[in-house]
């Protein structure tokens, strides 16, 4: 069942949101060569506190830590460890928070040092696709709409997107409905309504979309060994079009 937000949780969703968005701001900074994916996740679990928020990953279906940190062909779900990044890697930061009863969602790619055109390109491209599924979440559009826009400019740049992960609503849960694939025909699904809150997050691939998962459990990789990139904003979808709740 999708549940529309009121004005009021909507004001707290922002909230939320921005909290993430400033967490991952400051998670940023401090991306750099030899610093491991756990000294990150250190990071993130002060700041979370010191945001007086609580780790919404952290627990979750035994996820063992509070960020996602998924460094080249990891797409997603990456497990933060003692691993050293490289100049040249790429490494998706996701991260989740729970705020006044509300949760916010969001992730961002970064490069780590100087990184080639190609990986350039595909944070480019991913982030591009993200705002491009954003401008179709308005009242009276499809579900798919989103979708479809998201697609067709991944693949006009020659990249694919995962299928195997989707978007998601959310609100008092993390993951709540609609699902909210990055690839389809437009058209289809719900009908998109003022008070629909949604996390749409592509995830591109350099290679093919298809994907494993490590022994780990969590961890996805691209099952051609190319890098991958993620994006992802909470966007309200109001009368006057998509207000992104997880932008500063």
């Amino acid at each position: 069942m999708i549940i529309c937000k009121s004005s009021d949780e909507i004001k707290i969703l922002r909230e939320s949101s921005r909290r993430v968005a400033l967490i991952l701001r400051d998670l940023r900074a401090e991306v750099k060569p030899g610093v491991t994916t756990r000294y990150l996740d250190q990071l993130a679990e002060r700041l979370i506190k010191n945001h007086g928020c609580i780790p919404a990953f952290k627990g979750y279906r035994d996820y063992p830590a509070c960020l996602c940190a998924s460094v080249n062909e990891q797409i997603v779900h990456g497990i933060p460890d003692d691993r050293k990044l490289q100049e040249g890697d790429i490494v998706s930061l996701d991260l989740g928070v729970k705020y006044d009863g509300y949760y916010g969602d969001a992730a961002v790619t970064v490069p780590v040092g100087e990184i080639s055109p190609e990986s350039q390109k595909l944070l480019r491209v991913t982030e591009e696709a993200l705002y491009r599924g954003i401008d179709k979440a308005r009242p009276g559009n499809r579900l798919t709409d989103i979708s479809n826009a998201t697609q067709q400019w991944v693949e006009k740049h020659n990249f694919s997107v995962v299928r195997d992960f989707v978007g998601h609503g959310i609100g008092k849960n993390l993951h709540e409905d609609p699902q909210i694939p990055n690839f389809g025909k437009p058209g289809f699904g719900p009908r998109l309504r003022e008070g629909m809150v949604l996390c749409l997050e592509p995830m591109v691939n350099m290679g093919g979309y298809e994907v494993k998962i490590l022994d780990d459990g969590w961890t996805a990789v691209t099952a051609d060994g190319s890098r991958s990139a993620h994006f992802e904003h909470a966007v309200a979808i109001t009368r006057g079009g998509p207000m992104i709740l997880s932008d500063l």
